[in-house]
């Protein structure tokens, strides 16, 4: 292991978005400095110390503390103060929206702030750099098996199938979704739409009673709920859907239509959520909406249903804003120049 510039710590033991980054950014970033993780919920494979080790550290240098969530930020204010380590204080922030007393106490505590899109950066109350996060292109990308992946799903080649993943809840928008494509799916034969991800069990009720409607609606063959699937199968679903919906009411970033658009499907998504302004070219690589709004929904969804070469095109265009605009080397070298910064 190379000398040890940065810790990156992950205090959930359960895979979220934040331990997503984690495991994606590190490493890529390992080739370009000494950064480890510490905690739990991680793969074996990542440079990782114990969290004991995080804690006694030698005081010979300064090292960055990279915190993504309250925890770790308190945690890194504990090694520093407490325990006289060096650590140099970074959190990234995905939140949009007003942060509680303790957080912005924590938030002024840091050395230096990221934010992973200019409406997270306006929440902080102090500068901060904006770092959008990108997506590995190597592993997103449209597939050459994409007719056999198609067929091992159950889809015929003349079906256009929509795609959302996540957790199924109401944050992510799903009744909504479901809400425009019983007003759709009538009128289009060809349309489908499968969603894909946990259900925990304070949502089952919510997720039983859509089941409930799209069977009512005599829809329940062309509106499917696949489960959490693994993530090879994450990767291939995005590589044999058609659109990408992700309808949500409120995210941190959103990093599922980045994906999805690396992998050549054009997206709709609301205006105002996440960092889905500054990732979608709203007529170009999919729709922007109202949020919150079905019928808006509908709307974009039934114009990228009824034209297949526009659709086509918007796909083909997706991955080529991703590919100039959004690698993940990218991200990973712009959190290193803040790395080198702060130990500088």
């Amino acid at each position: 292991m190379h000398e040890i510039d940065v810790v990156a710590p992950n205090l959930k033991r359960r895979l979220s978005g934040v331990t997503a980054t984690v495991v994606r950014l590190i490493p890529i970033q390992s080739r370009m400095i000494g950064i480890v993780t510490t905690g739990p919920g991680l793969p074996p494979e990542l440079p990782h110390i114990p969290l004991t080790r995080a804690a006694t550290l030698p005081r010979d240098r300064w090292r960055v503390w990279h915190a993504r969530r309250n925890t770790e930020m308190a945690l890194g204010l504990i090694l520093r103060r407490l325990l006289g380590r060096r650590y140099r204080l970074l959190f990234t922030s995905a939140a949009q929206r007003a942060h509680t007393g303790f957080t912005r106490w924590l938030i002024r505590q840091q050395d230096a702030l990221i934010a992973t899109s200019p409406q997270a950066a306006s929440y902080l109350e102090r500068p901060a750099t904006v770092i959008l996060h990108g997506v590995d292109l190597t592993v997103f990308h449209p597939s050459d098996q994409r007719e056999a992946l198609r067929a091992r799903m159950g889809f015929a080649p003349q079906d256009i199938v929509i795609g959302c993943f996540g957790r199924i809840r109401a944050q992510k928008g799903v009744d909504l979704l479901v809400e425009a494509a019983l007003d759709l799916f009538p009128s289009r034969p060809r349309a489908k739409l499968i969603f894909t991800g946990r259900v925990t069990a304070d949502n089952q009720k919510f997720t039983d009673e859509l089941m409930a409607r799209i069977s009512a609606a005599g829809l329940a063959d062309r509106i499917r709920f696949l489960g959490e699937v693994p993530w090879e199968e994450v990767v291939q679903n995005y590589q044999a859907i058609d659109l990408f919906a992700a309808p949500a009411r409120w995210e941190g970033f959103g990093l599922t239509p980045l994906e999805a658009m690396a992998c050549g499907v054009p997206v709709v998504a609301p205006r105002g959520v996440g960092a889905f302004e500054t990732l979608i070219r709203d007529g170009e690589t999919g729709s922007l909406v109202a949020r919150d709004d079905a019928r808006s929904l509908a709307d974009a969804l039934a114009h990228w249903l009824d034209d297949d070469a526009a659709r086509i095109a918007a796909g083909r265009a997706a991955r080529a804003n991703v590919e100039a605009n959004h690698s993940i080397e990218d991200e990973a070298r712009a959190i290193v120049a803040v790395y080198r910064k702060l130990l500088g």
